[in-house]
């Protein structure tokens, strides 16, 4: 039979909640701004993570530019994953971003789409039929928007079809307007097109490449769940379900 002396009972006590505690006291909790474009694919990358590991993960999804101003004023977010690469580099200048951290996590295709399944969507489509408003983010906050304007320049476009333009704050409005034939037709993310017979994937020479970047910010430098999560983000499998959304990945190395 097993005898403890009064003094080591405390010490076991001690072990024993340290152990019953210890995958607690390594879980993580994290929260994460995220580009309107890609809210759907990060709650699918999100449960996977979270599946992986004992971090808690929030996500907050809007218009890129306006999570730029909150960063700059001070907002609680540990990672940001932006529509476009500007603002993470940015954010690096500004001293809010880990220099080290940014990377590339997807390459977005812009569509012309319409909800109505009887309408056909194709390059002529914004200059021959007659309709009376054209969906499009606004291109001062969101990077899909400012695409949408470069290709309706391109296409000479702009002067004909401006006063029939619904301005979404950010892709995730912009859809609605289309889904809700609010508006005819409209610029959206190739992700949110549930099919894309029914749109017209934007050939990519018509506007600048919609590269989207992330970066932790500095109020994370501390936090290993959040350089855990842009790990997960750059391994095969998160490229995977980001590819099965209708993203191009980058071949990029992870952040240790």
């Amino acid at each position: 039979m097993c005898r403890f002396s009064p003094l080591s009972l405390p010490l076991i006590c001690m072990s024993f909640f340290c152990f019953v505690l210890s995958p607690i006291v390594s879980a993580g909790n994290l929260k994460v701004a995220v580009a309107a474009n890609f809210i759907a694919p990060m709650h699918k990358l999100i449960a996977d993570f979270e599946q992986q590991s004992n971090h808690q993960v929030t996500l907050v999804s809007g218009s890129s530019g306006r999570f730029f101003a909150q960063i700059y004023h001070g907002a609680p977010f540990d990672v940001f994953l932006s529509a476009d690469a500007e603002k993470p580099k940015k954010l690096v200048d500004l001293g809010l971003a880990i220099p080290n951290s940014v990377f590339t996590y997807a390459y977005g295709r812009l569509v012309l789409w319409s909800a109505d399944r009887k309408q056909e969507v194709n390059a002529k489509t914004l200059s021959e039929k007659s309709f009376n408003h054209l969906a499009i983010a606004n291109a001062k906050l969101a990077p899909y928007g400012k695409a949408a304007k470069e290709v309706l320049l391109q296409l000479g476009l702009v002067k004909q079809t401006r006063t029939k333009w619904v301005v979404g704050e950010n892709i995730s409005q912009t859809y609605q307007f289309v889904a809700s034939q609010n508006a005819e037709y409209g610029f959206i993310a190739a992700s949110q097109v549930p099919n894309l017979k029914q749109g017209w994937l934007v050939p990519e020479n018509l506007h600048q490449a919609i590269q989207q970047d992330a970066v932790i910010l500095t109020r994370a430098k501390e936090n290993s769940a959040a350089f855990e999560l842009v790990e997960y983000l750059q391994s095969p499998s998160a490229a995977v379900i980001i590819q099965d959304y209708g993203y191009q990945v980058a071949s990029t190395s992870p952040v240790h």
